[in-house]
């Protein structure tokens, strides 16, 4: 249970951070140590952007795992500092000014705030105390010996999350749904905002835009 009515759910990639989770694997991939093995985690990404991009949860969630895989072999420790080093470098000062609003907003309302992202923890989890979030739902990178096993831990976040989620997640806090804001901008959003109560498309793909303005969801831009 939780102290919070309602709750603001919030899809960090578009509505508070333009760059999207790819640039963060392809960053990651880059900087692998040794050329061979840069070459290949970049191709990796590479091959993983179309169904990354994808707009259905299948092939959403198919090509977020095959976007971390890349990462297979590389040391716990090399992922914390380069996550480090990219949340230093293209998170901490890039977040959206009609992010930050909403979320003041939302605080203002005493709602449980709730970061949603196909990005990794050790990326988004200094974003969440950065922003004060109550929560943060994203990917969990798989170890073994202190290695990345190029596997995703389950449940893995990718092409959205669907209204059945946000039900269970609900209940076990005791939220209101309906008296809850949900904020996306892409097309796989879409089945999450129409779960809640009031949902909201900020800077929204064509797709989402579409979406939108047949259900007259309100349209933010940054």
């Amino acid at each position: 249970m939780t102290d919070h009515p309602s709750a603001a759910f919030y899809r960090v990639e578009g509505t508070l951070l333009a760059r999207p989770t790819l640039a963060a694997a392809a960053y990651m991939a880059a900087n692998a140590q040794g050329i061979s093995k840069r070459i290949g985690r970049l191709s990796n990404v590479a091959a993983a952007a179309p169904f990354a991009f994808a707009g259905n949860l299948v092939t959403g969630s198919f090509g977020t795992r095959m976007l971390w895989a890349g990462l297979r072999g590389m040391s716990d420790d090399r992922v914390s500092v380069l996550a480090e080093e990219y949340y230093e470098e293209y998170v901490r000062d890039e977040v959206l000014d009609i992010g930050l609003e909403l979320i003041r907003e939302s605080r203002r309302r005493g709602q449980l705030v709730v970061l949603i992202s196909d990005n990794i923890e050790p990326i988004i989890r200094p974003l969440a105390d950065q922003l004060g979030a109550d929560e943060v739902v994203c990917n969990h990178l798989e170890y073994k010996r202190g290695e990345a096993t190029g596997r995703l831990a389950d449940p893995v976040v990718g092409g959205g999350l669907a209204g059945q989620w946000a039900n269970s997640f609900a209940s076990e806090r005791g939220l209101d749904l309906q008296n809850s804001c949900a904020y996306g901008a892409q097309a796989s959003d879409g089945l999450l905002l129409s779960a809640i109560g009031q949902p909201c498309a900020v800077n929204p793909d064509r797709q989402l835009r579409r979406l939108a303005t047949d259900h007259d969801w309100p349209i933010l831009e940054r």
